[in-house]
């Protein structure tokens, strides 16, 4: 039986910053149609890893692959496939609503970007504010606009770093709706960092840990509530977050 080439491919990575190793040479496959969270605290090289896989840094040493293309040498051959959002990324504040998510469609080379404009608008809800400028948005009306931008283009992989900060538990579980049903629809590769364990748990197939730039474990989220003999992911973050040594099933169940 054949399998699926991974859709993301990452090969002992390696991003220095001068004297700050950010990601020491990890490697990771993620299969096709699958959500995976990238996990850590702070400053565990999440964020370094995504914009690596994107293609927007030039990894020290290592390779990353997407849908098949080295990102170092040929992204341009896979990024009108690909997306991205995060709410520390703003979108021109001077456009409309409209006017940035038609400018973002053509960048990606979608046919028909008003019409396209026009489907996400009644699919997310943006009508209301369509023609407003974007600075004059509230956190949650900008979060749903960069989604809209971040699906303006159906892509096969979706890269998405905290992408319900800050929002209140209805725009949120909203929010999360929406990505999920598109990994559903599309069949799309899902890569989510976050910090908001209720929502790994609700959106993950699996989850990877990193703490000081490297993997330091890699499960489903039930094999890693088993491992750590947890009630919920916020307490299994704590503990890798912290160094803690993780129980095993035999010790978990004395």
């Amino acid at each position: 039986m054949l399998h699926a080439a991974p859709a993301i491919e990452v090969d002992r990575l390696v991003k220095d910053y001068k004297t700050t190793r950010a990601v020491d040479g990890i490697s990771l496959s993620i299969a096709p149609g699958s959500i995976t969270g990238l996990l850590g605290g702070n400053g565990a090289g999440k964020t370094t890893t995504i914009t690596s896989i994107m293609g927007l840094l030039r990894p020290t040493s290592g390779t990353v692959r997407v849908l098949g293309s080295d990102m170092n040498r040929e992204r341009h051959r896979v990024l009108h496939r690909m997306n991205f959002q995060s709410p520390y990324v703003d979108l021109p504040g001077r456009l409309t609503v409209r006017q940035n998510i038609v400018t973002f469609a053509r960048l990606y080379g979608v046919a028909h970007a008003k019409e396209r404009a026009a489907e996400l608008a009644d699919e997310l809800d943006l009508n209301e504010f369509l023609d407003r400028a974007t600075s004059k948005l509230s956190a949650g009306q900008k979060t749903r606009v960069a989604l809209a931008k971040s699906l303006v283009n159906d892509p096969e992989v979706l890269l998405l770093d905290e992408p319900t900060a800050s929002l209140d538990p209805d725009t949120a579980g909203w929010i999360r709706d929406r990505i999920a049903a598109h990994a559903r629809e599309r069949g799309a590769t899902i890569l989510l960092a976050s910090h908001n364990m209720r929502e790994v748990e609700r959106l993950c197939d699996r989850v990877i840990f990193m703490r000081r730039g490297k993997i330091v474990d890699d499960a489903t989220p039930d094999e890693l509530l088993r491992r750590y003999g947890r009630a919920d992911l916020e307490d299994v973050f704590i503990d890798v977050a912290r160094g803690t040594e993780r129980q095993t099933e035999t010790e978990t169940a004395l």
